[in-house]
């Protein structure tokens, strides 16, 4: 497989990069694709069989069944570094090894319903928080180990509507390449 492909498929809408500046506009729009996320996905993946479930999304990649776990995994932990960023000055947040992760006996093997309520609820919890922050909670920041990156919450809710998008277009994609 050609790398331009590969990369294609690794990241199917672009990589993530931190906007230069965040409007009112934006973080609604990014609130509204967090909001969504949770019955987008569940339309998208509750029809397919274990079979598909256990499908790459591209060669060398996470089964379907592990990109939902992970992505509950992933907005659980982004969920505690708000409130974390709410309640402390500029913490240093718990990095986590999402690879390994994906490898756990759970996330390879656990059925996709436990993901999808866990997101939804987490989710729900999350937008609720998100649409009652004022300017100034946005401003708040939290530290990233991985290079003692500090970001905003403003910062987090891009990120993680990224993330919850790009992840979803892997299975999106996948399902049109199959004819699913």
């Amino acid at each position: 497989m050609e790398k331009e492909t590969l990369e294609q498929l690794r990241y199917p809408i672009g990589k993530f990069k931190i906007p230069e500046s965040i409007t009112k506009d934006d973080l609604q729009e990014w609130t509204a694709v967090l909001e969504n996320l949770p019955k987008r996905l569940s339309d998208l993946v509750t029809p397919l069989t274990n079979e598909q479930l256990e499908t790459p999304y591209r060669p060398d990649g996470w089964t379907v069944r592990q990109l939902v776990h992970h992505i509950s995994d992933s907005h659980h932990n982004s969920y505690i570094r708000f409130k974390w960023a709410l309640t402390e000055d500029k913490p240093l947040i718990k990095a986590y090894n999402e690879k390994a992760w994906a490898e756990l006996f759970d996330t390879r093997t656990a059925p996709i319903q436990m993901s999808l309520d866990h997101l939804n609820a987490v989710h729900a919890k999350l937008v609720y928080l998100l649409k009652g922050l004022s300017d100034q909670d946005l401003e708040r920041t939290f530290i990233h180990p991985d290079g003692n990156q500090e970001t905003s919450l403003k910062e987090n809710i891009a990120r993680y509507a990224w993330h919850g998008t790009h992840h979803y277009t892997h299975i999106e994609n996948l399902v049109k390449r199959k004819g699913w």
